[in-house]
């Protein structure tokens, strides 16, 4: 297993920055790795709520089941994702902060099969690739590109 932790701080309200993280649809706007997303559930996004996404990893396309294990809004969203042999469960807080939100994560990786062996370069790997996530959300909802979609 390998944990990812850390945090950003966000240029805008709470609940606008939970709102648009809760809804995983939105992800392929800030992320450049996720080609694709769409909900599976019908109703208010919440506990159960079950998403399914595509990911590029090595320029070939994963695709990623993604359900919402906690939802408590606006401070805190948990999930759990599963990708082939991988399973990334965990949560993402929301706090206020003078400057807007700060937005932390916390995941636990587990790898199945032979990649277990990989547990301390997958948090490297994962540090980076969460840190750039969280960067590109940043940058989308402080530059008022997310105020262009509906």
């Amino acid at each position: 297993m390998a944990r990812v932790r850390g945090s950003i701080d966000i240029a805008r309200p709470v609940g606008e920055v939970f709102d648009v993280v809760a809804d995983q649809t939105n992800e392929p706007r800030y992320n450049p790795a996720m080609s694709a997303s769409r909900r599976l559930t019908d109703g208010p996004i919440g506990v159960g709520t079950r998403f399914r996404s595509t990911i590029l990893t090595r320029g070939k396309p994963l695709d990623v089941e993604i359900e919402t294990t906690g939802y408590e809004r606006p401070t805190e969203v948990a999930s759990r994702s599963v990708m082939g042999r991988s399973t990334v469960t965990g949560a993402l807080r929301f706090d206020p902060v003078p400057s807007g939100t700060r937005l932390s994560w916390d995941w636990d990786v587990h790898v199945g099969g032979a990649g277990r062996v990989l547990g301390p370069l997958i948090a490297v790997i994962g540090r980076r690739q969460e840190r750039a996530i969280w960067e590109g959300l940043k940058r989308y909802l402080e530059t008022g590109a997310n105020r262009q979609h509906p």
